[in-house]
C-alpha cells in the first residue's frame, strides 16, 4: 500500500471515529442529535488536524484561531473531537453526554470544557457571536500589531447549520461583518435540507449563497464533493481573500453511511438505535463494533496535534517575548487586557455631582460617565443599534470603527439589536469590555444574547435608556413595562436603575469591575434630581439598596423605589412628614444585588417590625411584592402605557407625591384599624 493510500485509510478512520464515538455516545444517553455530527466529521477532522492553529494543551493561547459550533444541538462532533486532539477530555466524558455534571451537555457550553469558545444552543448565536470575536481580533490587531511583530494574527472558524441562517439574528451579524470586511472569519454552511419537521424545503428555498454574496461576503459551493483536501483548499482560498468573511457551502448528508436513516429528519434528533449503529459501523469499515471504540493509530494521529500546538504556541512565546522587549508598555498592556484585570485603581475617583447640579436624565449622566470610564480602561469599547443620539453613549474621541479601520471605540451596529448583542457577547469573550446600548423596548429584541450573556458568565453591559413611559409621546410601544422584571427573573445578570447622577456613575463602576455576571443598565429620558453624594454610599449598587434619607427614630412608614421614581417618593414623604408621619426613603437601584445580601443587612434597610411599606416604580409591580410584604402596596403600572408628555403620563397613571402620600396614608389606616 503507497504512502497516499495509507494517509487515505487512516483519514478515513479518523473521520469514522468522530463518526462512531457521535452515535454512541447519543446512543448512551438516549437523547441528541447524532446525523448531523457524522455528517459534518470531515470537516471538524480538516480544520483541527490540518488548518487550525490551535494547542490543545494550551486552550488559552492568546492567538489561537477560534472555532464556534454554530449548530449547538450537534455537539457531539465538537466533544469527539476535543477528545481525540487532546483537550483534557475523557472518554468516560463522551460516555456521560447530557448527564447532570458532565462537561459533555446537550449544547456546547462555555467553562465546561477546554476548547468551547462559546455557549451556543439558540440558533444564529453562535455565528453572531464569532462576528464579534473576529472583530476584537481586527481592533486587538490594530493596536496591538507592529511592523515585523504581529503579534495578534489569527481566525474565527465556524460551522453553521440551514437553522442558522434562517434566524434573524444571523442575518443581522452576518451583514455588518460584511460591511465591516471581516476577513479573517470564515464559516462553514451545512446545507443539509433536513429540518425537524421534514425537508427545508417546506420553508427555506432561498438562494444563501446569493443573499451572502449581498451582505459582501466571499462565497464558495463545494457541493456534494466534500473531499478533505477539497476542504482543506477552500479553506485556504478563504483565507487569501483578506477583505471579505467567507462562506463555504457544503451540501451534507445527514447520517451518511446509515442504511435506513441517511437524509432522514429521523436522524437528526433521536438516537439512531443500536442495530442502526452496528449496521453504519459495517457500512463503514470499522475495525470493532464495540461501542465507544477507538483505534490506537487513530487516537495517535489525532493527539499529533498536540506537539504541533505546542510548537505553535512555542513559536509565538518567542514573538511576544521580542514584541515585549521592544514595546514593554504594549506588551503589558495587550497582556492585562487579555487577563481581564482592569487597570489598577482606574476607579479611584468616580465622578459625583451634588443638588446643584439640579436634574439630570440619567442617560445624560451616563454619557459623562462613559467618558470618565473610557479614559480610565483604553478596553472599553461600546455602540449602540442606530440610537447614539438618543442613548448618548458615543466615546468622544473614540473614532468608528469602520471597514479596514478597526482602531476606533465607537461602533455602529445598525438597527441590529440581536446582532448587536450577539457581538457584544463576542467581543468580550475576546478580552475586550464592550457595551451595547438602545432603548429599553427594544431589550426584547435581544433576549437570548442577554441570556446567553449571563448563562456564559460573561462582563457584557448592556445600556438602555427610555427606560419607562417616561419616555412620553411615542406611546405604549416605546414604553417599556414588563422589561425590568423579566430582566430581574433572569439569573446572573444584575439590572440597574439608578435614581440620579451619582449612582449612575457607581452603576458604571460596578459593571466594568463584574467580572462573571453581565449588567443591564435602565436610564431615564427624563431628568432626575441630583442627591447630595454624601447621601449615596460607594457600595449602593453592590448593596442593592440602601436607606436614601431616613425619619428621627424608628419610621411609621418605608417609601422605596427605583431610578425616577426615587423621586416621587421623595416628593410623598415631605407631604407625610408635614403630616407628622416618620417616613425612611429607601433607593433600590439593583434588586437583584439587595436580594443576594445577607438577612441581617436586608433586615437594617427594612426592619420586619415596619410594616407599612409602599413601593415606587413605573412599570410592572411584578418582584415587589417581596420586598413591601403582605402589609405592603405597590404603585406600579397595571396597563401599557399612552402617548402624551411625560409629566402628563406621571400624573395620569398616579406617579405623583401626592398619589403616593395617599397610598401610604390608606395603607397606614388599615394596618392601625
Amino acid at each position: 500500500m503507497s504512502v497516499a493510500e495509507d494517509r487515505t485509510t487512516l483519514d478515513e478512520l479518523c473521520v469514522n471515529t468522530i463518526r462512531t464515538l457521535s452515535m454512541d455516545a447519543v446512543q448512551k444517553a438516549n437523547s441528541g442529535h447524532p446525523g448531523t455530527p457524522m455528517a459534518l466529521a470531515p470537516l471538524a477532522y480538516v480544520l483541527y488536524t490540518r488548518v487550525m492553529n490551535h494547542s490543545p494543551s494550551r486552550p488559552d493561547w492568546a492567538d489561537r484561531d477560534r472555532f464556534v459550533l454554530s449548530c449547538g444541538h450537534a455537539s457531539m462532533l465538537l466533544y469527539s473531537t476535543l477528545y481525540l486532539t487532546g483537550y483534557g477530555l475523557t472518554l468516560d466524558d463522551l460516555k456521560n453526554f447530557r448527564q447532570l455534571g458532565s462537561p459533555t451537555a446537550g449544547h456546547p457550553e462555555y467553562g465546561h470544557a477546554a476548547g468551547i469558545e462559546t455557549t451556543t444552543g439558540p440558533l444564529g448565536q453562535g455565528i453572531s457571536t464569532a462576528v464579534g470575536m473576529a472583530l476584537a481580533e481586527r481592533m486587538l490587531a490594530e493596536r496591538f500589531n507592529r511592523e515585523g511583530h504581529e503579534i495578534v494574527d489569527h481566525y474565527t472558524y465556524v460551522i453553521a447549520s440551514d437553522g442558522d441562517l434562517q434566524e434573524g439574528v444571523a442575518s443581522e451579524a452576518s451583514s455588518l461583518a460584511g460591511h465591516l470586511g471581516l476577513g479573517r472569519l470564515i464559516s462553514f454552511w451545512d446545507d443539509n435540507h433536513i429540518s425537524i419537521e421534514g425537508n427545508t424545503e417546506l420553508s427555506f428555498t432561498e438562494d444563501v449563497a446569493s443573499r451572502y454574496e449581498a451582505y459582501g461576503w466571499h462565497v464558495q459551493n463545494l457541493g456534494e464533493d466534500i473531499g478533505l483536501d477539497r476542504i482543506e483548499n477552500a479553506l485556504a482560498n478563504a483565507r487569501e481573500v483578506t477583505d471579505r468573511p467567507s462562506l463555504i457551502i457544503v451540501r451534507t448528508h445527514i447520517a451518511p453511511g446509515s442504511p435506513n436513516k441517511q437524509d432522514t429528519h429521523g436522524a437528526h434528533g433521536a438516537p439512531l438505535g443500536d442495530e442502526e449503529i452496528k449496521l453504519t459501523k459495517e457500512v463503514y469499515g470499522y475495525p470493532s463494533l464495540e461501542p465507544f471504540f477507538v483505534a490506537d493509530e487513530a487516537l495517535a494521529h489525532f493527539r499529533s496535534t498536540i506537539e504541533r500546538g505546542e510548537e505553535l504556541a512555542g513559536e509565538w512565546d518567542a514573538k511576544f517575548a521580542r514584541y515585549a522587549e521592544l514595546f514593554p508598555a504594549e506588551a503589558a498592556e495587550f497582556e492585562r487586557i487579555l487577563s481581564r484585570k482592569l487597570p489598577e485603581n482606574w476607579d479611584a475617583d468616580v465622578p459625583k455631582k451634588g443638588p446643584e447640579a439640579g436634574a439630570i436624565a440619567t442617560r445624560k449622566a451616563s454619557q459623562d460617565v462613559i467618558q470618565w470610564a473610557a479614559g480610565q480602561v483604553p478596553e472599553l469599547v461600546g455602540g449602540s443599534a442606530d440610537l447614539a443620539p438618543s442613548t448618548l453613549t458615543l466615546i468622544n474621541g473614540g473614532g468608528s470603527v469602520e471597514n479596514g479601520q478597526y482602531a476606533g471605540r465607537n461602533f455602529h451596529f445598525g438597527i441590529r439589536e440581536h446582532g448587536m448583542g450577539a457581538i457584544v457577547n463576542g467581543l468580550n469573550l475576546h478580552g475586550l469590555r464592550a457595551f451595547g446600548a438602545g432603548f429599553f423596548i427594544f431589550s426584547d429584541y435581544m433576549k437570548a444574547s442577554l441570556r446567553l450573556a449571563a448563562i456564559m458568565r460573561i462582563p457584557s453591559t448592556f445600556v438602555f435608556t427610555h427606560d419607562s413611559i417616561g419616555v412620553g409621546e411615542d406611546g405604549p410601544t416605546h414604553q417599556p413595562i414588563e422589561q425590568l422584571a423579566t430582566l430581574r427573573a433572569t439569573p446572573n445578570i444584575n439590572v440597574v436603575r439608578p435614581a440620579g447622577f451619582n449612582e449612575t456613575a457607581l452603576a458604571w463602576r460596578f459593571a466594568l469591575n463584574a467580572t462573571e455576571t453581565p449588567t443591564a443598565l435602565a436610564l431615564s429620558r427624563q431628568g432626575v434630581p441630583t442627591w447630595d453624594p454624601s447621601a449615596v454610599p460607594a457600595d449602593a449598587i453592590d448593596l442593592g439598596a440602601y436607606v436614601l434619607a431616613d425619619s428621627d427614630g424608628d419610621p411609621d412608614v418605608i417609601l422605596m423605589g427605583s431610578g425616577t421614581e426615587v423621586h416621587v417618593a421623595n416628593d410623598a414623604k415631605k407631604i407625610l412628614e408635614a403630616e407628622g408621619v416618620k417616613v425612611r426613603l429607601v433607593s433600590m437601584p439593583c434588586i437583584d444585588r439587595f436580594a443576594a445580601q445577607s438577612q441581617e443587612y436586608r433586615d437594617s434597610v427594612l426592619p420586619p417590625s415596619v410594616r407599612a411599606r409602599v413601593a415606587v416604580e413605573a412599570a410592572a409591580s411584578l418582584g415587589w411584592h417581596r420586598w413591601v410584604g403582605d402589609a405592603g402596596d405597590v404603585v406600579a403600572m397595571e396597563s401599557f402605557g399612552a402617548s402624551a408628555p411625560a409629566g402628563a403620563l406621571y400624573k395620569h397613571f398616579g406617579f405623583t407625591g401626592e398619589n403616593v402620600a395617599s397610598r401610604a396614608r390608606a395603607l397606614l389606616a388599615t394596618l392601625a384599624g
